[in-house]
């Protein structure tokens, strides 16, 4: 009896089929273990010992796969073909050896590309053992990562109140994202012009043509900077004979494009298909892993991460069959087409995505696949059936159509068109193109040299140069790609990183970092530049990649890293806060402040006008604030565009319009904690009213009747039928919700806070009411230990800038030595609780007392909470995600 073990249930399922009652397969559900997320997992100074952590989850299919092996003389390892996948067999391997599971079985390694009945057989008709070089790298991987965070990250948070983790290649990421906003805030428009041709032929024909030379020398794009000058030359061409002064044809040749890896796919699939990177891994994952046809599990497509461009002989075969049944033989080139990637660090053995089945056209599985599964073989399929087809012909014609002005000068204005003559692969599959490689431009009409044309026009035409595009998810995909940043495992990681933290955020799939985002990126590039340069990310990639082809010592790598980078962190430990301040002005200022364009001072104080503006670090964050405080309280955010991209916002508002009740005006405006709505101004030192605007909302986009709405809140539901008190509805940090009697209960849709009825409202309250306190984790939070036992609240776990603390209500209490974040318990967090509100004179509730005295530990042991001065000297903790 043989053990297999693989990473998914799915797979398991259909492998078992596949190899037959002799097996046992097993999953073991992705990574088994892990670097516990506390200081002290990765050890620099025992040589990078690494303390690894296996969860409640993972022990339990671990003790399955161990009790299979009783009766069992061999175990297999067949988990992805990939680093990832790799290091999972190593970490099952491992385990299972401490456990004394392994003594006298057979250990072996197998990795197939495709979950086919032919590639498993052949796959287990050769193992080997666990790649060690590969191994190595992802322990150094790992330990760079883990080293990064967990020493970079307190460091963040005692300079940057309010800022969250770093690592060492989503900062890198976020660095690219950051850049290009700091590029189109700095961007100044330039105006130019172009004159555009409408010739007729003497047959009749019409074309266009755009001017091009003047007096032989080519004309560059700002060369016609104003109207006066396009004016000039629309003027001296006007009524002047113009005819074919060149003609060119010239055959060209387009190649087929390779097939898909994981960055080209995830690209293609955005552009054609809207998909975001995680969902198009989502579902090449079920493609990859099989769905049913006929009765039995098929898997569609290859491995999906990968960045290898080439296909096994038998896929280039059976896809030369395809392209001569679906297309003809015209098609089918005489020689096979190779590949090879040109993504830095690509690893040429891994095998590029495709269908596993090239002859299986995506019609034989329309009926068996969902709209986007279909939607997504159907482009993989296509992609790699084009690979192998014969090129498209071309043949592209340029002519130039010439006069000469009223003052001397030639003016050749230029008309490129282009006829495919033999579509070849574009039958199968075109990509989005630069203009200037549409092969669909259109045909010139026909003309010969020194024919005479016609004018039905010269028109200039006024044009502004552009700020280069935000990223999308694809476009920063290829360029992390090109600068050899990150690997096919970790695209989509790297993007939900930066999301869950809150550093940037997708609108119209463009990245836009938050404020707290480009902060932090700014914080890097002043104090750990080295960091955060992409020529330095893309090095260290490279030296994991010769660790995984056994040239180098992984803890060499791991040495040469953390001397330099302590030694870094030397430096940066006693900067005051002024210098970051200082840094931080001078680097973000295009963003924090703009150019007015009037010549004055942009950080001249609008209040008090004697103040210069500067960055404020507080607790919840950056805003900025006058240099006169406390005499001068002007505050407003980092960005004075509403935040979102919008129009500026002046200190006085955007007037929306007026209030048809009072007559007072509606104002948008923002304030230090982000945009907000305001009915009228203030008088005799009563504030107006007020309403924030919701967090899905475009501020830009409020339009005076949704503002009233807005204004009008909070919005009374009706009257509970049982308390005969009011319930509420309203927006509030956690979104829209409903209050009754101190009890909330949210509210899925935005809307519901304007359309919700008293019977839903009450329902929805009773349902709150039987679940009791939320176990939700508040944000910032590092988990939720439970209610307390007053039934008052939940306890919860936060980090701090002294390290990891319990709070309930308004009692916050240290975590002593002896316990972490991680292994606290809630009985344990009430008695810290409980001295707490003792020490500071705060009387708990007798009810409270009561249980605390009945379910908390010996006095002894509570004594042992540290006091708050030696709680100042524990270094703080940071939960950081995996990066590869």
């Amino acid at each position: 009896m043989t053990v297999v073990v693989v990473e998914s249930p799915a797979k398991a399922k259909t492998i078992n089929k596949y190899l037959g009652k002799d097996f046992t397969v097993l999953a073991s559900f992705g990574h088994v273990r892990d670097l516990p997320a506390k200081d002290g997992s990765v050890k620099p100074d025992e040589d990078f010992a690494m303390d690894w952590e296996v969860d409640s989850k993972s022990a339990k299919r671990l003790a399955d796969i161990a009790a299979a092996l009783k009766g069992s003389d061999r175990l297999v390892l067949a988990t992805d073909p990939d680093r990832e996948g790799e290091a999972i067999s190593w970490h099952v391997m491992e385990v299972l050896k401490k456990k004394g599971a392994l003594k006298g079985k057979t250990v072996q390694r197998v990795a197939f590309n495709a979950i086919t009945k032919s590639a498993i057989l052949d796959a287990m008709a050769h193992p080997r053992d666990v790649d060690g070089p590969l191994v190595d790298a992802y322990l150094a991987r790992r330990a760079l990562d883990y080293l990064v965070g967990f020493t970079l990250s307190p460091v963040l948070w005692r300079k940057l109140p309010g800022s969250r983790s770093a690592g060492r290649v989503q900062s890198v990421a976020l660095r690219l994202i950051s850049d290009r906003e700091l590029e189109i805030e700095a961007f100044k428009a330039q105006e130019y012009w172009t004159i555009d041709g409408k010739f007729v032929t003497a047959q009749g024909a019409e074309f266009e043509a755009g001017l091009a030379h003047v007096d032989g020398k080519r004309l560059e794009k700002l060369a016609i900077a104003d109207a006066a000058s396009a004016e000039a030359i629309a003027a001296t061409l006007k009524g002047q004979p113009f005819k074919v002064d060149s003609l060119e044809s010239k055959p060209a040749k387009r190649n087929p494009f390779p097939p898909f890896r994981t960055s080209t796919l995830q690209q293609e699939a955005s552009r054609k298909l809207g998909y975001s990177s995680a969902r198009t891994m989502q579902i090449a994952q079920r493609l990859y892993e099989g769905v049913d046809i006929g009765g039995e599990t098929v898997g569609l497509i290859t491995y999906m991460r990968t960045d290898g461009v080439d296909m096994a002989s038998e896929a280039i075969a059976a896809s030369r069959n395809a392209i001569l049944k679906h297309f003809g033989e015209p098609y089918v080139p005489p020689v096979p087409r190779k590949y090879t990637s040109k993504a830095k660090n690509a690893q040429e053995a891994h095998e590029a995505i495709r269908p596993t089945d090239p002859s299986r056209h995506p019609d034989q599985v329309r009926g068996t696949l969902e709209p986007e599964q279909f939607a997504l073989y159907d482009l993989i399929w296509k992609r790699t059936i084009a690979s192998q087809m014969e090129s498209a012909e071309m043949e592209r014609t340029t002519a130039d159509i010439a006069a000469t002005g009223r003052d001397g000068k030639v003016y050749s204005f230029r008309a490129n068109g282009s006829v495919v003559k033999f579509d070849g692969f574009l039958r199968a599959y075109t990509e989005d193109l630069d203009d200037d490689e549409d092969e669909d431009a259109r045909r010139l009409p026909p003309m010969a040299r020194g024919d005479s044309t016609g004018v039905r026009g010269i028109d200039p035409a006024q044009h502004f140069t552009e700020p280069p595009p935000r990223y999308s998810e694809a476009s920063l995909i290829k360029k992390l790609e090109e600068l050899g940043i990150g690997r096919p495992s970790t695209y989509v990681s790297i993007l939900k990183t930066l999301g869950d933290r809150g550093y940037m955020r997708i609108e119209k799939k463009r990245l836009i970092p938050e404020d707290k985002g480009r902060v932090v990126t700014a914080f890097l590039e002043s104090f750990f530049k080295r960091y955060v340069e992409y020529d330095f990310t893309a090095d260290l990639e490279e030296q994991l990649d010769k660790i995984s082809n056994g040239d180098i010592e992984y803890k060499q790598v791991l040495r040469d890293f953390w001397k330099d980078f302590t030694a870094a962190l030397g430096e940066v430990k006693d900067l005051r806060i002024t210098q970051v301040i200082d840094s931080l002005n001078d680097l973000l200022a295009p963003h924090i402040f703009p150019d007015k364009g009037d010549g004055t001072d942009p950080r001249k104080c609008p209040n008090c006008e004697t103040g210069q503006l500067s960055m404020k670090l507080g607790r919840f964050g950056s805003f900025v604030g006058c240099t006169n405080y406390p005499d001068c309280n002007y505050t407003r955010p980092l960005s004075i565009g509403g935040g979102d991209g919008g129009d500026a916002v002046p200190a006085d508002g955007i007037v929306l319009g007026q209030d048809p009740e009072t007559g007072q005006n509606v104002t948008r405006r923002v304030g230090r904690f982000g945009p907000y709505l305001q009915l009228g101004e203030a008088v005799d030192g009563e504030k107006p009213t007020r309403a924030s605007i919701p967090k899905n909302v475009s501020p830009a986009t409020i339009e005076l009747d949704q503002a009233l709405k807005l204004l009008s809140l909070p919005r009374e539901v009706g009257i509970h039928p049982e308390t005969k008190t009011p319930i509420t509805a309203n927006f509030g940090r956690f979104g829209p919700y409903i209050v009754h009697d101190g009890v909330y209960a949210n509210l899925k849709d935005p809307e519901e806070v304007f359309t919700i009825g008293l019977n839903r409202a009450v329902d929805l309250l009773a349902e709150k009411r039987l679940k009791g306190p939320s176990k939700r984790t508040r944000p910032g939070a590092l988990k939720n230990l439970g209610a307390h036992p007053d039934g008052t609240g939940n306890v919860e776990v936060f980090n701090g800038q002294y390290g990891a603390y319990v709070k309930h209500g308004k009692t916050n209490a240290t975590i002593p030595k002896d316990k972490t974040a991680e292994t606290i318990t809630l009985d344990e967090a009430v008695s810290l609780i409980a001295e707490r509100e003792m020490a500071t004179g705060k009387k708990p509730a007798k009810k409270a007392a009561k249980k605390v005295a009945k379910k908390t530990a010996p006095k002894k042991a509570a004594k042992k909470a540290p006091a708050k001065k030696a709680a100042a000297k524990k270094p703080a903790k940071a939960k950081v995600a995996e990066e590869a």
